[in-house]
């Protein structure tokens, strides 16, 4: 049996490179992608009856941000666009999509999709993609390389593609539910040890590095992290074997590094220096932390969960990252035990140990309280890089480790007893099927108006001028707004935005959700909040007309069944007097407002 610590701790051979023939097409090469696909679609059907019409409950912000990553897409790929950097949202100053999780690796080969059926369906594809690609990949790679049994490949790509974590990210997570390249990362990684392909296969590491940093960066730390945590371990337990590899593993990873950093050279540099670039979070390491009971118990979307109870246990919808539920922690446990004897499998769950620790934070919580246990993330949690992640999703590691145990776990128990395979059997029954995925919730959106769609705005905008929607778009407040702007593929220009990026630049520059604040911002979000019209002052009227007049504004358009809409109404009549009624929305006509030159 090809078991991991045959695969990893022997010598490779040129021969042990094919595959027997029998092994290359089997029935269950096809049957387990079909199966990942049904699963996936059942996973995303609310969104699929109505991609532009429908929004995910659980995450409606991010599902307006990634609607406008796939807008970026298709400017790029249709109009010439930079990739890097973005000058529709944001307006003047422009956002950083390097900074941001802009999936380019996605959204680029996506773009016709939206460009010729919008951004919403690019949306939803990508998610479903996402789910089948990553159980798929593991599948593949489990099946071709770490085991024999094909249901044992099946298992773990089940749980590595559907496990609670990664069906929470499916809440418009786009950059976390796409996790295919991971698996054969992996792979490459581990074969570095293989005498003869250190250039080959360190330029091919270098290649699926690159890919996957515009996938998604934190992936790519965490596995990297984890890859990390599992060569000490291996090390540490096998010294003989890690010292005869050490060489070939080390010169592969030179050329890997030497390969991606050549790619990666100035976007990385962009990311990092370039105008709307950040430095840290806008929050504690320990307010997103995982807590220690939610390992055992059931995430909201898993078809024994209890969202009431999860919420104790869990940030929000999007982040249920262990949740491996009392019978599916226990078979992981079984299955640890199963492999003691192999040393690669033993690091594997060391590194899995080591990075759940890890998403705990600098104290341990329980049930939302938290003890002051001091834990090991308080030493690391400000170092660079580190401090741009939030914690509790280290424990997508965990999971996606515990699928691959749980696979290894089935093969080996193929040479059982029947009495005694049939109980892991039984286990293993019993912890997926509670644990299997429900559709992910969603709620109606407000069809876009006639004034948008009959493309009455264009009089009012013309290239060097804005649509300010109110609420302005911002976290929590401006979906109406970043959706407005993203099912019109980005044709017109918009102020704020819900993304990454300064604080206040240049004075500091820590990471935030929103534009740098200014008066009117402020004012409308307060008037948003608190359903009180504001009391306006000539100075407070200037102010506001500076604002617009900073962000370029052409019109200012009011979003119909807004929260406190009147309040909202009655402060902009106020301030810029009555509006007028032009294709379903109430509008101010700004055009008369000079331009300032561009910088």
């Amino acid at each position: 049996m090809r078991a991991v610590d045959e695969v990893v701790e022997q010598p490779a051979t040129p021969e042990a490179e094919t595959p027997p023939v029998a092994a290359r097409w089997r029935r269950a090469d096809l049957w387990a992608p079909l199966s990942y696909l049904a699963i996936a679609v059942v996973v995303m059907i609310q969104l699929w009856i109505s991609p532009s019409g429908r929004v995910l409950s659980s995450n409606k912000d991010d599902h307006g941000f990634f609607l406008y990553v796939f807008a970026h897409g298709e400017r790029v790929l249709f109009h010439g666009a930079n990739p890097l950097f973005d000058d529709r949202m944001n307006v003047p100053d422009g956002v950083n999509m390097m900074a941001n999780t802009t999936v380019l690796a996605i959204t680029i080969p996506l773009a016709p999709i939206t460009h010729f059926f919008g951004p919403g369906l690019s949306m939803v594809l990508a998610l479903t993609l996402g789910l089948f690609g990553t159980a798929t990949a593991w599948y593949w790679v489990l099946s071709r390389h770490l085991v024999t049994s094909r249901v044992a490949a099946w298992i773990g790509g089940l749980w590595c593609g559907f496990a609670p974590s990664l069906v929470s990210h499916a809440n418009a997570h786009v950059n976390f539910v796409s996790q295919y390249v991971t698996p054969f990362i992996v792979w490459q990684v581990l074969r570095l040890r293989e005498p003869g392909r250190a250039v080959r296969g360190g330029i091919i590491l270098g290649l699926l590095v690159t890919l996957q940093v515009f996938i998604n960066e934190e992936t790519l730390l965490f596995t990297a992290l984890a890859l990390g945590a599992f060569v000490v371990a291996y090390a540490a337990m096998a010294p003989r074997n890690a010292k005869r590899d050490a060489r070939h593993f080390l010169a592969g990873l030179g050329v890997a590094g030497v390969t991606a950093g050549v790619l990666l050279a100035y976007p990385l540099y962009f990311q990092f220096t370039g105008p709307g670039s950040y430095h840290g979070q806008p929050f504690l390491p320990d307010k997103y932390s995982t807590d220690l009971l939610s390992i055992g118990a059931f995430a909201r979307q898993s078809l024994a969960g209890n969202a009431a109870l999860t919420r104790h246990l869990s940030v929000s919808g999007t982040e249920d990252n262990t949740f491996f539920g009392p019978v599916g922690l226990a078979m992981i446990v079984v299955s640890v035990v199963v492999l003691w004897r192999s040393v690669a499998a033993r690091a594997a769950a060391i590194a899995g140990l080591v990075l759940l620790v890890v998403s705990m934070g600098p104290a341990l919580k329980v049930f939302g309280w938290n003890s002051g246990i001091p834990l090991p993330f308080g030493l690391v949690s400000k170092l660079p890089i580190i401090d741009l992640v939030s914690v509790t999703r280290f424990g997508m590691v965990a999971a996606t480790i515990s699928g691959v145990l749980l696979a290894l776990a089935t093969d080996r128990i193929g040479g059982w007893p029947a009495r005694r395979r049939r109980w892991f059997q039984v286990g293993l029954v019993l912890a997926l099927v509670p644990l299997a995925p429900k559709p992910l919730p969603v709620i109606a959106a407000d069809p876009l108006p006639a004034f948008l769609t009959e493309g009455t705005w264009r009089q009012y905008v013309a290239a060097d001028r804005t649509l300010v929607t109110v609420p302005l778009p911002e976290v929590t407040t401006g979906r109406g707004g970043m959706r407005w702007a993203a099912l019109t593929t980005l044709e017109y220009k918009s102020p704020r935005g819900y993304f990454m990026g300064p604080v206040d630049p240049p004075e500091d520059e820590t990471g935030s959700w929103n534009a740098p604040r200014r008066f009117t911002s402020d004012l409308l979000w307060r008037v948003r909040e608190y359903g009180v019209p504001a009391a306006l002052t000539d100075a407070d009227r200037a102010k506001i007309r500076n604002d617009l007049i900073f962000w370029r504004a052409g019109v200012v358009v009011l979003i119909p069944d807004s929260r406190n809409g009147d309040a909202l109404l009655t402060t902009l009549r106020d301030a810029l007097g009555e509006p007028r009624m032009v294709g379903g929305v109430e509008v101010w006509d700004m055009r008369s407002l000079p331009v300032p030159p561009e910088e």
